[in-house]
């Protein structure tokens, strides 16, 4: 592919518990207007690498929080993004143990 030797060690981080609210035109505040929208009661993040689609490569991390009753984008955003200040050092942490291992 069009990776350039990267395959396996680009990581994305998605505002949301892929698949649900993920794919093209899903990002920032599109994605928590969109759980709002949906009524779900739990969201999160979802660390992954990439691959040739819009957030569909490997899930290394999920994290997950609750959608609280009052909850606006901000609010959700905010929480949300706690869950992902965790998520991301674990998931970068995971590719790097495997590229140590020869992965």
């Amino acid at each position: 592919g069009g990776s350039g030797g990267y395959e396996g060690r680009i990581v994305n981080i998605h505002p949301s518990l892929l698949p649900s609210f993920g794919g093209r035109g899903m990002y920032g505040d599109k994605v928590h207007e969109a759980v709002l929208k949906a009524g779900v009661k739990e969201t999160g993040c979802t660390v992954h690498l990439v691959n040739a689609e819009y957030d569909d490569g490997p899930v290394l991390v999920q994290r997950r929080c609750e959608v609280r009753p009052g909850d606006d984008v901000r609010s959700l955003a905010a929480r949300v993004f706690e869950q992902e200040c965790i998520a991301y050092p674990e998931g970068i942490a995971m590719v790097i143990e495997r590229i140590r291992r020869g992965g």
